[in-house]
């Protein structure tokens, strides 16, 4: 046993599918799996996990398993599994005019908040302190929290301009920590300038110290339930980020919010794998929906835009996402093609599978699109069309038409004119697109493309980000180097191995209208895990 090649495992929990791949030293894809996701989305990745060590037979040595995974996400659009978070913003009295959370949805901000305060602190953008904090403030307002019955399960803190200066945040982290034993989110290690958006990240992600410690708990007890490891060592469990790469499951324990874009980055960076392409637009076709991305140098092209999250604005960085309403279990009816969709009931509900609902799926087998290895869905296909009328059948042809506008539409949008690039398709229901997709050189369709997402989330690399203000004068250089300094450490605290991490992004945006000139810099790094 000794002797058998150390192996990685990528698990990705989608919206209908949970997909599980096995990768060799070399980054072949040696076992694969699909499993319909539960709704316990933990037992979908448990059936995955069990199907791929099935494949690898006895003996097999598991060096590392990585999840992508939808729980985050889930438990804020259904408003589930949340913490009670007391707010506390550093700003009074230039902030109060928009008080914390005055734009979130009522019922998230129910289940959520425990509690809002402005208080005196802050700093202006060149870091210069606007005011001390008010720490025995902050004692006042986290105890007639308690006395007001509203307990608190965190303390969600942001501090105005932190990004420049993350002093008075660090200051109540201490105090809170010491004296309430409460976790903190801190809203400099999250969000970037926007003061609303980065402080709604902060108490989202305060919020879901409960979910991640759940996913977390669930995935190091089935590696350990499973005996999975090399000699000497357990598997090393590590959770897929926003961006495209890794982190320990202590990390994401500390900031799950940057969990809830893995998915897609997952496909875009598994679709670069698998295809050899570093520049590309690729589409992401599941079961519920498609997401179409852009890969520039075989990393997700990030958005410049706020994100919308279950009804809340927010500015960490994700990958800049088109979702459109289009998957393989999407209904087709005489008037159109969707929104709603079967999802992991396509198995049973879907005319291929045997059922009575029309889905995209069929009205891609009925085009000749089906994939491969199905070759009994067309047969089952005719027999359900048989005992139909022929307007089904007209239908199907209809949907098909209809789709292939819908991702000729949206494609456009996310080229912006530049048509010299090719598309990756990929997902479980990448059969669906047409071999022609006008606004793109060519189609290419990779091996093992219906579980990218989990080749990505396999394949990923540790990453650490900075995103602050520095000032443009002579020593400018230093704080460049002081900040590429921090995202390297960062990188190294998510899991990167310090001897192989680089600066893979730095982004200097001179700020105007300031007394002392001063630049926005942006750096991430980025390395191989530690073995």
């Amino acid at each position: 046993m000794a002797d058998l090649p150390e192996l990685r495992i990528g698990i990705d929990v989608g919206g209908t599918n949970t997909d599980a791949v096995a990768l060799d030293a070399g980054g072949r894809v040696i076992a694969k799996a699909k499993r319909p996701t539960t709704p316990d989305v933990t037992e979908g990745l448990r059936a995955a996990l069990d199907a791929v060590l099935g494949e690898l037979g006895e003996g097999a040595r598991i060096g590392r398993v990585m999840l992508g995974t939808t729980h985050a996400t889930n438990a804020i659009l259904e408003r589930r599994g949340l913490g009670r978070v007391a707010v506390v913003r550093l700003g009074a009295p230039a902030t109060t005019s928009v008080p914390p959370l005055s734009d979130w949805p009522g019922d998230l901000r129910e289940a959520v908040s425990a509690g809002e305060a402005i208080l005196p602190g802050g700093h202006y953008v060149d870091g210069r302190e606007i005011s001390p904090p008010d720490l025995d403030a902050v004692r006042r307002f986290l105890d007639g929290t308690r006395a007001d019955g509203a307990r608190a399960d965190a303390v969600a803190v942001t501090s105005v301009f932190s990004p420049a200066s993350d002093e008075h945040e660090r200051l109540v982290a201490e105090l809170v920590a010491a004296e309430y034993g409460l976790p903190v989110s801190m809203s400099h290690e999250i969000g970037s300038l926007g003061l609303l958006e980065r402080e709604n990240a902060t108490v989202l992600n305060a919020a879901l110290y409960g979910v991640a410690a759940h996913v977390t708990d669930a995935l190091v007890t089935a590696l350990d339930e499973r005996g999975l490891g090399v000699p000497g060592r357990r598997a090393e469990p590590y959770l897929a980020q926003n961006d495209g790469t890794l982190m320990t499951v202590e990390h994401a324990a500390r900031l799950p919010v940057s969990t809830i874009g893995s998915g897609p980055a997952n496909s875009l960076r598994g679709a670069a794998f698998l295809s050899g392409v570093a520049d590309a637009i690729v589409v992401d076709v599941g079961g519920t929906s498609t997401d179409l991305g852009v890969l520039s140098g075989g990393f997700p092209r990030e958005s410049a835009a706020a994100v919308e999250i279950g009804g809340v604005l927010t500015n960490f960085r994700m990958p800049d996402i088109l979702a459109i309403a289009l998957g393989g279990g999407t209904k087709v009816r005489r008037h159109g093609v969707g929104p709603d969709s079967v999802g992991y009931r396509i198995v049973r509900e879907a005319l291929v599978f045997g059922g009575g609902t029309a889905t995209m799926t069929d009205a891609a087998v009925a085009a000749g699109r089906g994939p491969r290895e199905a070759p009994g869905w067309r047969d089952r296909l005719a027999a359900a069309l048989g005992d139909m009328s022929e307007e089904i059948a007209d239908t199907l042809e209809r949907a098909v038409m209809i789709a292939d506008e819908m991702v000729i539409d949206a494609v456009d949008r996310m080229s912006l004119g530049k048509t010299d690039r090719p598309l990756v398709a990929v997902g479980g229901g990448a059969f669906l697109l047409p071999d022609r997709v006008p606004g793109v050189s060519r189609v290419i369709r990779p091996e093992h493309a219906e579980v990218a997402n989990a080749v990505g989330a396999a394949i990923a690399l540790a990453s650490g980000r900075v995103d602050t203000i520095l000032p443009a004068g002579d020593s400018r250089s230093e704080a460049i180097e002081r900040a590429k300094e921090e995202a390297v450490g960062r990188a190294v605290a998510a899991g990167a191995d310090p001897s192989g991490v680089e600066i893979v992004d730095l982004l200097e945006v001179p700020l105007s209208y300031l007394s002392e000139p001063a630049v926005r810099v942006h750096v991430k790094a980025a390395g191989p895990l530690a073995r």
